[in-house]
Parts: structure tokens; C-alpha cells; sequence
């Protein structure tokens, strides 16, 4: 997810860490069941120090602000849903 510029400032305004190693850690913690652990080693093989506990705080304070970024762009999927039916014969029945 990329914001616009403006709004990369405002939202990680203060933070140590720049915004894109921010948002693709955040990004990866969600997409792939990675761990905080998994995921510092990945940045530290990028030269990137931390520690889990700072990805960690990313994932609760950054989740709920990109979720509320998203709904603006998503579609809905519709009001109309359509199930497939399978019957399995178990002992005649």
C-alpha cells in the first residue's frame, strides 16, 4: 500500500524507522503468516536493526489506520451469493 506523500508524513510523523520499511513490514506480517521474529531477521539481512516488539507496535497501531485506507478504495463484492451443493452417499444414504 503507498499513500500519497502528504499523508506518509502526517501519519508517521516522529518515527525513528522511514515509512517504507514501515509499511513493508506491516504489509508482510498481514500477506504472510510471517512472524515479529521472521521479520527481523528479513531486515536484518537488508541492514535494517530492530527488534520485534517495534514491528510488533507497528502491527496494532498501523492495522487499523491502513484498514480505514483501504475501505475507501475497495468495491463491494454485491448482494448476491451462489453456493454449489455436493451430496456424499455415506452407508446407502
Amino acid at each position: 500500500m503507498s499513500l500519497p506523500h502528504e499523508d506518509a508524513t502526517e501519519l508517521f510523523k516522529g518515527r525513528h524507522f522511514n515509512h517504507e520499511i514501515i509499511t513493508l513490514c506491516v504489509r508482510w506480517y498481514v500477506t504472510y503468516k510471517l512472524s515479529y521474529r521472521d521479520l527481523t531477521e528479513m531486515m536484518a539481512e537488508r541492514h535494517v536493526d530492530m527488534t520485534h516488539t517495534t514491528i510488533m507496535r507497528w502491527v496494532q497501531l498501523y492495522i487499523p489506520e491502513f484498514a480505514k485506507r483501504w475501505q475507501r478504495h475497495a468495491r463491494s463484492v454485491g448482494g448476491s451469493w451462489r453456493c454449489d451443493e455436493t451430496y456424499i452417499r455415506i452407508k446407502g444414504r
